[in-house]
């Protein structure tokens, strides 16, 4: 992290209301601030200068894009971070991976633990992993990529990243899991395109999308 330079995109609001506020994270901005001044900038600080009661809900990894929300009431914060515990949220993200997966649909049902002498990465364990299920869909294929929509079932720590890399088809641009030409691209190809919950006021469904940015 001591080459973290955070891109200077303004702020994208994709909706406010007097409970929450939803923007569209931009690639390489930290979602919460790291250990020490050089991590300070972070999307949370960002939102907070315009919308100083801001609450953290969830965090998106630095290096994926797109939809995420926060609560601007310790009512809605509560509200919506059940909603995440209890998985009634629904997530979408778009990746562009390494070769040509197949077939266009299936389920990635591998448990996740973190790899402790190599923190971050995350890695899958039979024996001591906690469950995680992402679900997959091919948009278009060629022999050198794929584009995907993912959606994840859990929550776990890079997730999307390790199933597809434990599927041979890791996302392309990551900077953890992808090697060689695999690596070899401006950022990581994911974006959180949807989020799908229910408003902290009232409980009616609502849907918040980001155009996918490559």
């Amino acid at each position: 992290m001591s080459d973290y330079d955070p891109p200077t995109d303004p702020l994208e609001v994709l909706h406010d209301d007097h409970e929450i506020v939803v923007v569209n994270k931009p690639a390489g901005l930290l979602s919460v601030p790291g250990k020490g001044e050089h991590l300070a900038d972070c999307l949370m600080a960002r939102v907070r200068d315009v919308f100083p009661t801001a609450l953290l809900v969830h965090r998106l990894d630095r290096d994926t894009s797109g939809v995420m929300i926060f609560a601007l009431t310790p009512h809605a914060q509560r509200h919506l971070g059940l909603q995440f515990e209890k998985r009634q949220t629904r997530k979408t993200y778009v990746a562009r991976v390494w070769g040509r997966l197949e077939p266009e649909v299936g389920v990635v049902d591998l448990p996740l633990i973190v790899d402790w002498p190599n923190r971050p990465l995350q890695k899958v364990c039979h024996e001591t992993g906690r469950a995680a299920l992402t679900e997959w869909r091919v948009l278009r294929a060629s022999d050198e990529e794929s584009r995907v929509r993912l959606s994840p079932k859990t929550g776990r720590s890079h997730q999307l990243r390790v199933h597809m890399l434990a599927l041979g088809h890791v996302i392309l641009g990551d900077p953890l899991y992808a090697s060689g030409a695999a690596r070899e691209h401006p950022r990581l190809m994911l974006h959180s395109e949807e989020l799908r919950l229910r408003h902290p006021d009232g409980g009616a469904g609502v849907k918040f999308r980001a155009a996918v940015p490559f």
